[in-house]
């Protein structure tokens, strides 16, 4: 998959879980997702939850830096990494 496709796949989950009160337009890729208020830190688990069935991520084995997870852009660049 591009980085566009894997892009819009997950913009459309943030809009999914997004809190009511933020549009996703408003906040830039690299800016921080909960700091800016577009999702609470609960909704990081769901972020996990999405990266391991969506892209086949195992966070278990991984061991993860959950700071990996805070913008569009970082967790772009986790999804291209090669994994083992």
């Amino acid at each position: 998959m591009s980085r566009e496709e894997n892009r819009k796949k997950l913009l459309e989950f943030l809009e999914s879980i997004r809190r009511p009160d933020v549009f996703l337009e408003s906040v830039a890729d690299r800016e921080d997702l909960v700091a800016s208020g577009l999702i609470d830190s609960l909704s990081v688990l769901q972020i996990v939850t999405f990266l391991e069935q969506e892209f086949g991520f195992d966070f278990a084995a991984m061991g993860t830096d959950p700071g990996r997870l805070r913008s569009v852009e970082s967790i772009l660049s986790l999804i291209e990494e090669p994994r083992a």
